[in-house]
């Protein structure tokens, strides 16, 4: 090799060293800017907020905590997050509480008509809920249920039960059979099995489909706005969507991302807690053991 070669080798630069870093780099931006943007707005005051040309990074004269203490003073703000957190954690209960046993059911017993069950099933996972809304809103109408936690919760059952069937289902199928065989001959019945054996062993399962039900739930916002309107009743999304200003034409953007921020962290906690279960579930499909 001569020296001219040595020198071009290395001397060379390889673009393709740099595509991972920078194509993380450009989609966790992405990914977090508008939520960054929404957090430095919530703490940055209002003439920060307005100033032409944009304040991105204020200084500490431009920080405030004014907008989230202004969300607490104005409005029942812990009622609006301790609604959406009751509807949002019983629907997931209902949900896991009655999907579990149905996807069982269908992955193991021979049930008549099971194929055209899950057919039904995947109709309903695919139909857009929001053409549910007017049949919905006649059926609280009849039942009396408007201004009621069960207006919401109902609905977000149903909407997120076929969800959880099929998920819970595919999980079923990869349990293998011999386990449960030992377990019948050890005297245990079908539910006794399917509380302390099974269930246990598709905990990932059943937590990745909780928390998918449970972001439904306290995100939701066309239902929580149509069926529920007393003021103490309301959940988060419609609360935050709600917030005015000292008048008509004044528009609290700094309030509003405060509210949005707050009806943010407790979805990322959960997330970050339940990590590797949610890991594990979402990768348990993957691979065949």
């Amino acid at each position: 090799m001569t020296l001219t070669q040595s020198s071009k080798k290395t001397s060379g630069f390889s673009w393709k060293v740099l595509i991972l870093p920078v194509s993380v780099f450009l989609v966790v931006a992405f990914s977090l800017g508008p939520i960054l943007w929404q957090f430095l707005t919530s703490v940055k005051t209002n003439e920060a907020i307005v100033a032409i040309p944009n304040v991105y990074f204020p200084s500490f004269d431009q920080l405030t905590l004014n907008h989230y203490i202004e969300l607490f003073a104005r409005r029942p703000f812990l009622r609006y997050i301790f609604n959406s957190a009751f509807v949002a954690f019983t629907s997931t209960l209902l949900c896991l509480g009655f999907g579990a046993p149905a996807a069982y059911a269908l992955a193991r017993l021979k049930i008549p008509g099971r194929q055209l069950i899950l057919t039904g099933v995947l109709i309903v996972t695919l139909f857009p809920y929001i053409l549910l809304f007017l049949g919905l809103l006649e059926l609280v109408k009849a039942l009396n249920l408007g201004n009621n936690y069960l207006a919401l919760i109902v609905p977000y059952t149903a909407i997120n039960l076929p969800l959880t069937i099929l998920v819970m289902r595919s999980f079923f199928q990869q349990l293998p059979k011999d386990l449960e065989d030992s377990a019948k001959v050890d005297g245990y019945g079908t539910v006794g099995m399917l509380l302390k054996i099974v269930l246990p062993m598709t905990l990932p399962a059943l937590v990745t489909t909780g928390i998918l039900t449970f972001i439904f739930s306290w995100n939701e916002f066309i239902f929580a706005l149509t069926f529920i309107t007393v003021e103490e009743m309301k959940t988060l999304p419609v609360a935050a969507a709600q917030l005015g200003g000292a008048s008509i034409f004044e528009i609290p953007y700094g309030t509003i991302a405060a509210a949005t921020v707050l009806g943010t962290v407790p979805l990322v906690v959960l997330v970050l807690f339940f990590q590797r279960k949610i890991v594990q579930g979402l990768t348990a499909g993957a691979v065949k053991g």
